[in-house]
């Protein structure tokens, strides 16, 4: 069964740190917590049209959280840290 190629790219990951990394040609995306590093190198060809070099993951784990008396928890999510090949690269915003 073919696995839609946006489902398992949820978005992207969007920080001072990661837009630092885009210098590099690395890219951050939230993934599906199931997805292996074969299906997102996949996801990210189809999507993006770009060669995919290499690709990171980790497991964020959610961080506990209080409001007044109650306790709460943030989800889990897995990220996808993605390295182009040379001379490809990904447009994430129009104006960049």
């Amino acid at each position: 069964m073919a696995v839609n190629p946006r489902d398992i790219i949820k978005c992207p990951v969007v920080t001072e740190k990661t837009q630092a990394m885009m210098n590099e040609n690395k890219y951050t995306f939230e993934v599906a917590m199931t997805a292996n590093k074969v299906e997102i190198r996949q996801a990210i060809e189809a999507i993006f049209n770009v060669k995919v070099e290499k690709v990171n993951t980790v497991r964020v784990l959610g961080k506990t959280k209080r409001m007044g008396r109650f306790v709460g928890k943030r989800s889990d999510y897995k990220k996808a840290i993605v390295k182009l090949a040379e001379g490809s690269k990904i447009t994430l915003f129009e104006g960049m």
